[in-house]
């Protein structure tokens, strides 16, 4: 089974269990059938969204300096700079 197709099948069995408890297809008590099955969707929203803001505020703060990288970069862009220099572009 491929990535997408576990995602879709996940999918569709939160959204069939959901609508079964919404629907009162499966008998619960009305202060939760009535006050909290419908704002469900909105919470997991809500809380979906403050998981992901997490991890990029977690990767943001592990983010390693790679000097590296940085020298490498920049000989690039100078053999870049010179080729079209050749060619009889202005780069600067």
């Amino acid at each position: 089974m491929t990535r997408a197709q576990q995602t879709i099948s996940i999918g569709l069995l939160v959204t069939s269990l959901y609508l079964a408890l919404y629907l009162q297809l499966v008998p619960l008590p009305s202060l939760i059938s009535e006050e909290i099955i419908p704002v469900l969707p909105f919470w997991a929203l809500v809380s979906f969204g403050a998981y992901l803001l997490f991890k990029l505020g977690y990767g943001v703060f592990t983010f390693n300096d790679v000097p590296k990288a940085h020298a490498e970069l920049m000989k690039e862009i100078d053999l870049a700079r010179a080729d079209l220099r050749t060619k009889g572009v202005d780069v600067d």
